[in-house]
């Protein structure tokens, strides 16, 4: 879904308005990493709109490593209808309460993630503009707020994790052939195969015979999953 500067959230006549987008080498929801974090070198940046690109929006915001952003799942249809969902840490064929979930189909498409800043920069055209890594939102994705991420109140490395600690997530071999991979420079294709290790497909697929496509960079690349191997079988470049 394309960013709309005019898309605003209404509730309880409260009227929120995107602060700023998201630019991303994920062009579409499918390939996105489920949690933010996962694929760390996964590199974005945030762009505001004109009336929050002023420097003193952001300052003191060098002293901080990582940000919570609050966003929209832009591609997602509203889902108030269904109060459960199935998770693909689970299969796919469990259900759970959407409110013990990540799920990107909630009553609100309101996204939380956790994001490590790389570097804050003024762009001649955009203002300020914060580099970050390891975010879990598609290219054009709207930016509802910004917050620091708080060490001493944010971090609880004992919580429980429910269904998430039931089974251990296991990631895909990725084999990119050397005639393929020169398509990338050296950062991008780590990149592109940390994404696809992450298992885009739909939890419920298992087909070693269906070719898939996942949009990254100017490329839809093309891939095959076997098992626990998934073999990029080709690239074709966007608007060919």
């Amino acid at each position: 879904m394309a960013f709309s500067p005019y898309f605003a959230i209404f509730a309880f006549g409260m009227e929120i308005r995107p602060i700023a987008h998201f630019e991303s080498p994920l062009k579409s929801k499918f390939g996105i990493p489920r949690q933010s974090g996962l694929v760390n070198d996964l590199a974005g940046r945030i762009v505001f709109e004109p009336e929050y690109r002023q420097a003193e929006a952001v300052r003191g915001l060098e002293e901080f490593d990582y940000l919570w952003l609050i966003w929209e799942f832009s591609a997602n249809k509203p889902s108030a209808g269904s109060l459960t969902v199935r998770p693909p840490r689970l299969g796919g064929n469990r259900r759970m309460g959407v409110f013990a979930t990540r799920s990107p189909f909630r009553p609100n498409n309101l996204g939380l993630s956790c994001v490590r800043i790389d570097r804050i920069e003024t762009d001649a055209k955009l203002g300020t503009v914060i580099y970050v890594k390891g975010a879990d939102l598609m290219n054009g994705t709207p930016i509802y707020d910004i917050k620091p991420y708080l060490a001493y109140a944010d971090a609880h490395p004992q919580a429980r994790s429910g269904f998430v600690e039931q089974k251990e997530w296991e990631g895909l071999t990725v084999v990119v052939p050397d005639n393929l991979a020169i398509s990338f420079d050296a950062d991008a294709l780590k990149t592109l195969k940390a994404v696809l290790a992450q298992d885009p497909r739909p939890s419920y697929h298992d087909d070693a015979e269906r070719v898939y496509g996942m949009p990254f960079m100017d490329y839809d690349v093309r891939f095959r999953v076997e098992g626990k191997v998934l073999t990029v079988v080709g690239f074709i470049e966007n608007g060919s």
